[in-house]
């Protein structure tokens, strides 16, 4: 009996080995990993195609009204609207970050709903319209939307190779969503943690090589194009635990409650507004955008020109000490993000959430003038970002990335914890995730019956 068993399990192992071999020259199955990898490198090519446009578009912009600041006026609201008519006549679904659309996909099960969130259509509006948002000086970022053109890319692709279905729901998804972040800000393990905190929420160790094996390719390609480089620059400004936990306190309280506040209010306003006032911006949506832009306008014309597109300089001015920057920007800069996205056009709140942070740091260096400022302005990016997406590993870990800098991890890390703290007592829901419901109920008219196929689908993952 004993010899029997041993038998079985010889055989077993033998067909187990055929079996692994036969993956390794089976033609389908290289086509696929062809098109994987050719995916991957596509979505660090968009990335790049789309960093090189939004720089022009946003130097184009800077340029016009440096001859007449106050062209902002008629350039804004014309733009705004533009981009408002297209995107609900051409490109639905383009609308908004790009995040939230990327996180409802992957609650769907359903193929033809999933499409009206991620295709290559999508994609392109995207990229187009957000460019277009940063050609008319609204203050909006590319990063989030590039998670949404990556996770498209994918997707169609593996629709296209005929890929299994439980992998286009999520490990392609999910691989090129990560990608997109890693080649927008040339920060591959900001990629792979996003993908794990913020879009799965959950950690999947099969689908784990799936979005490094897509982060290396795409960081590649951006690498190939761009050449390697930090985007914020290098900073050396250093902090340590004991010399400043009174600004780690402050930095982090501060920022998560601004940060929260700001997420709540994102929140707010994307269920629409009651009363009068919300059906007339429903009836006349092209004419609301043409409203906002002209807020935008007059709130760059008070901060001095500095709030206008993605606010990456302003940033990178308060990192090296500048004093160019006028101490209202942050503030302002909050104000016009938060103007933007009510407008319902296409762009992200990643950039700009890190030049608010950044402004709000270079504030704080007014009342704890013994911690370098160098360091809070590091700190007030962590805490306000970690605020608004209550995602303290990506946070710091993408700040660490963008700057260089690892010896200020465990100060980063320390104000991230308290920011999300605070951020929870004024925003219990985390804003990506509030976001992405409403886009199920959109898409499909029901979130519980998509939350319940995630869940029994989790399941019979868990059990296979």
């Amino acid at each position: 009996m004993a010899e029997s068993t041993r038998t079985g399990r010889l055989r077993e192992r033998y067909r187990r080995a055929l079996r692994s071999g036969y993956t390794w020259v089976s033609p389908r199955r290289w086509l696929r990993r062809l098109v994987f990898w050719g995916g991957a490198i596509a979505v660090g090519f968009a990335a790049t195609v789309f960093a090189i446009l939004g720089f022009y578009a946003d130097e184009a912009f800077h340029d016009a009204i440096a001859t007449n600041r106050w062209l902002s006026l008629a350039i804004l609201p014309a733009g705004v609207a533009l981009i408002a008519f297209v995107t609900q006549r051409l490109f639905p679904g383009s609308q908004g970050s790009g995040i939230p659309q990327t996180i409802a996909a992957l609650q769907l099960d359903d193929g033809p709903a999933r499409g009206k969130l991620l295709s290559m259509r999508i994609a392109m509006g995207k990229m187009l319209l957000t460019t277009l948002g940063l050609l008319s000086g609204a203050s909006v970022g590319r990063e989030g939307p590039t998670v949404q053109i990556g996770a498209s890319i994918m997707h169609s692709l593996g629709r296209f190779a005929r890929f299994p279905s439980h992998e286009i729901s999520r490990g392609l998804i999910l691989a090129g969503a990560a990608a997109g972040v890693a080649a927008a800000f040339n920060t591959p393990l900001a990629g792979i943690v996003f993908a794990i905190e913020e879009l799965s929420r959950s950690f999947e160790h099969r689908t784990t090589g799936t979005v490094i094996t897509a982060v290396i390719f795409a960081g590649v390609t951006s690498l190939a194009v761009l050449g390697n480089y930090t985007y914020f620059g290098e900073t050396t400004a250093a902090l340590s635990i004991e010399q400043g936990w009174l600004a780690i306190l402050v930095c982090g309280a501060a920022g998560g409650l601004l940060g929260g506040a700001f997420a709540r209010m994102l929140l707010a306003m994307s269920a629409g507004l009651p009363g009068r006032i919300g059906r007339w911006i429903g009836d006349r949506p092209v004419a609301f955008a043409a409203a906002c832009g002209m807020v935008l306008a007059l709130i760059g014309i008070a901060s001095g020109d500095t709030t206008y597109g993605t606010g990456y300089q302003q940033a990178k001015l308060l990192l090296e000490g500048s004093s160019d920057v006028p101490q209202s920007f942050g503030i302002l800069k909050l104000l016009a993000t938060l103007v933007s996205f009510v407008s319902g056009i296409p762009g992200g709140i990643f950039a700009p959430s890190l030049a608010i942070g950044a402004g709000l740091g270079a504030n704080l260096a007014h009342i704890l003038p013994d911690t370098p400022a160098g360091a809070l302005v590091l700190l007030g990016v962590v805490a306000y970002f970690t605020g608004v997406v209550q995602a303290p590993l990506t946070a710091f870990i993408i700040v660490m990335e963008m700057t260089a800098n690892h010896g200020m991890v465990f100060p980063l890390m320390a104000t991230a914890l308290i920011a999300q703290g605070a951020s929870r007592l004024v925003c219990k829901e985390p804003l990506y995730k509030g976001l992405a419901e409403g886009f199920l109920k959109r898409t499909t008219g029901s979130v519980g019956s998509h939350q319940n196929n995630a869940r029994n689908r989790d399941a019979r993952n868990h059990a296979e």
